[in-house]
């Protein structure tokens, strides 16, 4: 599976400092892609990380390549939800790139409550 993910570097989770949410979205997310064998895609060569943090540039980014990719990542509805509320045809827009869309912190609550 060939996929894109999404960290929020403006927001502070559950009482974290900005870096800590930025280390806990990153760790979450790149744990899940380890377990289910996703490669990741870097659609701009020039950018600097290989995840997003600008919805904007994502969807200009793939309206460049014109082309669908398996899933598209993100830690949780917290990190994303200013965009899917303020934007929401962009959303529609940029969700229609994807085959899947993954909150890993639903994915990591499902685990959970497999194990208990």
């Amino acid at each position: 599976m060939k996929g894109i993910y999404f960290i929020n570097d403006r927001i502070s989770l559950n009482g974290l400092s900005k870096e800590e949410s930025i280390s806990l979205q990153e760790q979450s997310i790149k744990n899940y892609i380890s377990d289910q064998n996703i490669q990741i895609v870097k659609l701009n060569p020039y950018q600097i990380n290989e995840y997003y943090t600008i919805p904007h540039a994502l969807l200009y980014d793939l309206k460049q390549k014109k082309h669908g990719f398996d899933c598209f990542i993100y830690y949780s509805l917290q990190t994303f939800e200013d965009f899917i509320y303020t934007y929401p045809a962009k959303w529609i827009i940029l969700k229609s790139f994807f085959k899947d869309i993954i909150i890993v912190e639903k994915q990591n609550d499902l685990n959970v409550q497999k194990v208990i």
